[in-house]
């Protein structure tokens, strides 16, 4: 090994070790570097925390149906709602009440097309407008 390929072995320990990221605190699996927690470093945390999300699809048949909804949503799974089969007194109701848990709870509801939303809590972001690829889709 050359001095400089020494000197920069070097340096890279050091700045290594000052982030405590050591050489023998990793264990490579799978051509990825996962963190493992050495006896005396508890504040080593793994970064693969993403689990998978699930999204439900609702479709009421009346006003009592949004609870249900409104629980999808605390237990921050985004839930899309197809108002089709509930009379229109009754879907301005659900998206009203709908509107207030999302807002609550930090998330967000789009309309999606005719009588249907999507409703996210804070741990789902949504991209994007379904208004602005019709609008792409007119200029073609």
């Amino acid at each position: 090994m050359s001095q400089s390929e020494e000197t920069n072995s070097t340096w890279m320990n050091r700045i290594m070790g000052f982030f405590g990221m050591n050489d023998d605190h990793y264990e490579e699996e799978d051509d990825q570097m996962d963190p493992v927690v050495s006896k005396g470093k508890s504040n080593i945390v793994s970064l693969h925390t993403q689990k998978s999300i699930r999204l439900v699809l609702f479709e009421p048949r009346s006003y009592e149906d949004s609870q249900e909804i409104a629980d999808n949503l605390k237990s921050h799974r985004p839930v899309v709602v197809n108002l089709q089969l509930v009379r229109r007194d009754q879907a301005m109701r659900i998206v009203d009440f709908l509107s207030g848990t999302v807002y609550a709870l930090g998330g967000s509801i789009q309309k999606v097309g005719p009588h249907i939303f999507i409703c996210a809590p804070a741990n789902v972001d949504i991209q994007g407008t379904i208004t602005e690829m019709l609008e792409e889709k007119e200029l073609f």
